[in-house]
């Protein structure tokens, strides 16, 4: 099966038995990886040839071995290409703070971010660290320089990689993922401190991102993540894949920019009320999901079901 526009697709006419899924599975790993993958009873490699890069995912399905395989594209897209809002690229643009891009799983968190990061590469003489599980994209040096780290074969862990780091005299730290509060601690202690750091958070929308940061600090941590967010975050962008009617996929985005009023919010309320902010933040450039999604309603981009389906989550 094929994932295309969002919608899977047979693309032959027979079902793979069990054994013939196994076999070609297995083929994809080194003796290594197999009794790596027999151990952990799940895999994942990145593979590159002559026609492109992919990212795959091996595992046990229903007690059969089975592949997930990503297609990537053979170079960052521009932020022209994907065609989000000009307040992006001056999030780029910033010399220091946090700047996260969330949403939940598959919808271009880690394109975006890339987009980001060859913008800064392409436009600015700024020394860029990567740490990622695993590189997705590789990015060549321009007006800057990128060293990119992965995880498992250039450093341990995101935090360890991200606490050696900030000994490498970036100017821009992008972390492929916040997974676990020492990560998230560090990157705003960073972020606080003078380094630009981008990462990426599975967040169903911008009004959880505060509970769902504080979901990983204890009850006596809590006052002070709020303060390091509130004092180093510079913006979200929240986003959605959703399908075009030439079957093809596009962004639809809402962009917090972090001003007083967020701050205040960050520091004493709920995520819920960084809605209001967006809302009345229009002439700083952000930009709320339902005004994304009837942009591309307008051009003919998207279909009126599809803005329906999407701007009922936004309501």
């Amino acid at each position: 099966m094929f994932r295309v526009g969002g919608k899977l697709v047979p693309i032959t006419k027979e079902k793979l038995t069990a054994a013939q899924s196994r076999e070609i599975s297995l083929e994809l790993l080194t003796e290594e990886q197999s009794a790596q993958f027999e151990k952990n009873l799940d895999y994942d490699l990145m593979l590159a040839d002559s026609a492109g890069r992919y990212r795959i995912n091996i595992g046990y399905f229903n007690g059969e071995v089975g592949s997930t395989i990503r297609i990537l594209p053979t170079r960052p897209k521009t932020i022209d290409e994907l065609y989000l809002p000009d307040i992006v690229k001056d999030l780029a643009q910033r010399t220091k703070g946090l700047v996260l891009i969330t949403g939940s799983t598959s919808q271009g968190k880690t394109t975006t971010m890339t987009s980001m990061i060859d913008h800064i590469n392409a436009s600015s003489e700024r020394h860029i660290v990567t740490i990622e599980d695993p590189i997705e994209y590789v990015h060549t040096n321009k007006v800057g320089i990128v060293r990119q780290r992965e995880i498992g074969r250039d450093t341990r862990s995101f935090h360890s990689g991200l606490r050696a780091a900030l000994r490498q005299d970036p100017d821009v730290i992008a972390i492929g993922e916040m997974r676990d509060y020492e990560t998230i601690k560090i990157a705003l202690t960073a972020a606080e401190t003078g380094v630009l750091v981008f990462s990426t958070l599975h967040v169903i929308s911008i009004d959880k991102i505060i509970e769902r940061l504080l979901s990983y600090a204890t009850a006596t941590d809590e006052g002070q993540l709020r303060f390091l967010l509130a004092e180093s975050l510079q913006g979200m962008i929240h986003q959605e894949l959703i399908p075009t009617v030439d079957g093809g996929q596009r962004v639809a985005c809402e962009v917090l920019i972090v001003t007083n009023a967020a701050k205040n919010i960050i520091r004493r309320k709920g995520g819920f009320f960084l809605r209001s902010v967006i809302e009345t933040g229009k002439k700083l450039g952000m930009v709320t999901m339902l005004e994304s999604v009837n942009t591309l309603l307008q051009a003919g981009t998207i279909s009126e079901n599809v803005a329906k389906a999407i701007s009922s989550n936004y309501e």
